[in-house]
C-alpha cells in the first residue's frame, strides 16, 4: 500500500489520536505479509492502546441518536461516533462497454492483458489498477514506459512485476522487498533466515519501548537474497534502496561486506551475520 504524502499525514494524524476498535475479518492483520511482521504489527497496536478483533465483520450498522450503533459477527455491539471501511476495491469497467471493442474482462471486471499489457484487441493496451495486477502508482508509470517502449520504439518491454518495494505506513512503518518465507519454499528454495529484533538506539533516550524487526530471507543454495522486511521508524525509506539490491541480485556475502552506519537502524542490514534458522520446502 503506498498513500499520497498529505494523506499519510492525514492518516498518521487521525491513528496518533485515536483509541478505539479495529475489526479484521481474517485472523491475522495485513495477509500476504511475513508472519512475524504481522505479529509485530497486530502487537505494537495492542501496546497503542486499540482493540484489534480478529475474524470479525459487521453485520448490522445504523445511527440511533447521535453515535453510530453497530454489530457483529461475534455478537459485540460497539457504539462510537465515526467507522471507518476499508473493504478494497474493483476495476471501474462496466460503464466503458469495452467488450464491444473486443476487450475481454476477467471475473473481478478487470481487463485482461498479456506480460507486454496487451489486451484481446490487438490494438489497444491496458495499464495501471484498471487490470488488476499491483495496484500502485509507481507500477502504473512502469507500465507505461514499458508500454511505450513496446508500442513507439519497436521494442517490446514485459512489465516486470518481481521485487516491487512496498510500504504500509503504520506506525511504526512496514517496508517490504521480495519473497516471504512461505513464498520462497513455495517456489522451491531452500532458506536462511535472518532476523534481529532490537529497541533502536534514539528510543533508549526517549524512554520508549518500541522495538524494531528487521528480517532477510537468503536461498542457501546461491546465497542471493530473496526478500528483506523490515517493522520499524522510517521503514518505507529504507526499503526503497534495498529493492536495487534485489534487483541487482545482491548475496548475503555482498551485504555482509558493506561496511555499516552507525548508529542507525538500517546498519543491521549489513550486521545481522548468524542465522536464526533454515527451512527447506515440503
Amino acid at each position: 500500500m503506498m498513500v499520497a504524502p498529505f494523506a499519510v499525514e492525514a492518516l498518521q494524524i487521525f491513528l496518533d489520536h485515536w483509541k478505539g476498535e479495529t475489526l479484521y475479518r481474517g485472523d491475522k492483520v495485513l495477509r500476504g505479509f511475513d508472519e512475524e511482521i504481522r505479529d509485530a504489527l497486530h502487537d505494537n497496536m495492542v501496546k497503542a492502546g486499540l482493540h484489534v478483533a480478529l475474524g470479525c465483520e459487521f453485520t448490522k450498522i445504523e445511527k440511533r441518536g447521535d453515535c453510530l450503533h453497530a454489530e457483529t459477527n461475534k455478537g459485540d455491539v460497539i457504539e462510537c461516533d465515526q467507522i471507518m471501511l476499508a473493504i478494497g476495491r474493483a476495476p471501474n469497467t462496466e460503464a466503458l462497454h469495452v467488450e464491444k471493442a473486443g476487450v475481454e474482462l476477467g471475473k473481478r471486471g478487470e481487463v485482461v492483458v498479456d506480460r507486454y499489457s496487451k489486451t484481446s484487441a490487438g490494438h489497444i493496451y491496458a495499464i495501471g489498477d484498471v487490470t488488476d495486477r499491483v495496484q500502485l502508482t509507481p507500477v502504473a508509470i512502469h507500465e507505461a514506459m514499458c508500454f511505450v517502449q513496446t508500442a513507439f520504439y519497436d521494442n517490446p518491454t514485459p512489465a516486470d512485476h518481481d521485487g516491487i518495494p512496498t510500504a504500509v505506513f503504520t506506525t511504526p512503518e512496514i517496508g517490504v522487498v521480495g519473497m516471504t518465507e512461505m513464498k520462497a519454499l513455495g517456489m522451491g528454495h531452500s532458506i536462511d533466515v535472518y532476523k534481529s529484533v532490537f529497541r533502536p538506539l534514539k528510543h533508549t533516550l526517549s524512554g520508549r519501548e518500541a522495538r524494531t524487526t528487521f528480517k532477510m530471507i537468503v536461498d542457501s543454495k546461491t546465497d542471493k537474497v530473496l526478500g528483506v522486511h523490515i517493522f520499524g521508524d522510517h521503514a518505507a525509506e529504507i526499503i526503497q534502496i534495498v529493492g536495487v539490491c534485489l534487483k541487482m541480485g545482491a548475496t548475503k556475502k555482498q551485504f555482509d561486506s558493506t561496511i555499516a552506519l552507525h548508529p542507525s537502524a538500517a546498519e543491521e542490514l549489513v550486521t545481522m551475520r548468524t542465522k536464526s534458522y533454515s527451512k527447506t520446502p515440503s
